[in-house]
């Protein structure tokens, strides 16, 4: 069945693929960090993300070299910190290893951080035209769908299983194409949310969901966990022009980060008053700063903040916590988008 599929894919995808900044020049390293940051971002959140960071880090050696503050400012409000952290030892490995070039080796690939079988799959296809299958979540969904196929497409050993099927059928002259056939198939047409585009599928008519009706019942997924809930008090604390923020522990959530200074639950006026005091900080001013909610992948903060104005101090550093100016906030600092509901203000004027 998967054999039918080929001829009117690529043929489809020939007239209808998407003009993104990453087809224009496919080398090994622009297809690398576009899908390390289209990994659960849209794709028109990613075009700006991916014209920046190329501007700042054009090769494998500027990403290798750049110190972590920078890079983790670069990637700010792309989420999923470790995957660039991930991507700059992987470039360290490629400048030691290979000469700064990825290897056009999907085995060697695979061996570098954070490069896992769908990435490996679609560098060494798209870049070097290696016939090996990219599979994500577009590519299972299409795939179970035209299969019928009831298996949880979470497990591992389901994702292995489409990887081999679609290598017996992997065109050997444009396996970057076939990919990117299926990747933008699941992304345009056999969508995630909502009824699939069928009338426009070139595949439809080998597609068993579509020909018993059944197109909204797969992919199949087994039920999530739930994410745990924890509720934070998040405090804005300005000191004359500046705002402290902290730098979080290198190893856990948002390793290596800064953050507007937050406190497990939710804390009353009196106890956010009464920790300011112990920071050698004298309180003038607290109003609420509003109610927010960020999700994670198995954690959900939700949070209360606080705008303390506190008596200014020459002081730049006190406790944890280092004063920052709006410039420096918003330049130098990577602050996570966990934080966004609070960050006006700090660039704004309250």
């Amino acid at each position: 069945m998967l054999e039918q599929i080929r001829e009117p894919l690529l043929a489809w995808y020939k007239e209808n693929k998407r003009s993104l900044p990453w087809r224009e020049d496919p080398t090994p390293y622009h297809v690398w960090v576009s899908e390390i940051m289209l990994q659960q971002t849209r794709v028109e959140a990613v075009k700006e993300y991916y014209a920046r960071f190329l501007f700042a880090l054009p090769e494998v050696k500027d990403l290798a070299e750049c110190p972590e503050e920078r890079l983790l400012k670069l990637w700010e409000g792309l989420g999923y910190y470790n995957r660039v952290k991930n991507m700059q030892k992987a470039a360290r490995e490629v400048m030691e290893q290979y000469d700064g070039r990825l290897p056009a080796d999907y085995e060697k690939l695979l061996k570098l951080p954070g490069i896992g079988s769908y990435t490996a799959g679609a560098v060494a296809s798209i870049a070097y035209g290696i016939p090996r299958p990219a599979v994500d979540g577009n590519v299972l969904r299409v795939i179970t769908r035209i299969t019928e196929n009831p298996e949880d497409i979470l497990k591992q050993s389901m994702k292995k299983k489409t990887e081999e099927a679609l290598l017996e059928i992997m065109p050997k002259d444009c396996p970057g194409d076939f990919n990117q056939s299926l990747m933008e198939l699941g992304a345009t047409v056999c969508v995630p949310n909502g009824m699939a585009k069928c009338q426009c599928c070139p595949v439809a008519r080998v597609c068993q969901a579509y020909a018993h009706g059944t197109v909204m019942e797969y992919p199949k997924k087994a039920a999530k966990k739930q994410r745990k809930i924890e509720e934070r008090t998040v405090l804005v604390i300005q000191n004359g022009q500046e705002f402290a923020i902290s730098k979080r522990p290198p190893k856990g959530l948002l390793a290596g980060l800064y953050e507007l200074p937050n406190k497990e639950g939710y804390l009353t006026e009196e106890e956010i008053l009464s920790f300011v005091k112990g920071l050698h900080l004298i309180p003038l001013h607290i109003r609420e700063a509003g109610e927010a909610k960020h999700i994670f992948s198995h954690v959900e903060w939700r949070m209360k903040g606080y705008f303390i104005k506190v008596a200014a101090t020459e002081e730049k550093k006190v406790g944890s916590l280092i004063f920052v100016d709006r410039k420096e906030s918003r330049g130098k600092y990577p602050i996570p988008s966990a934080f966004s509901a609070y960050r006006k203000f700090i660039e704004e004027d309250f």
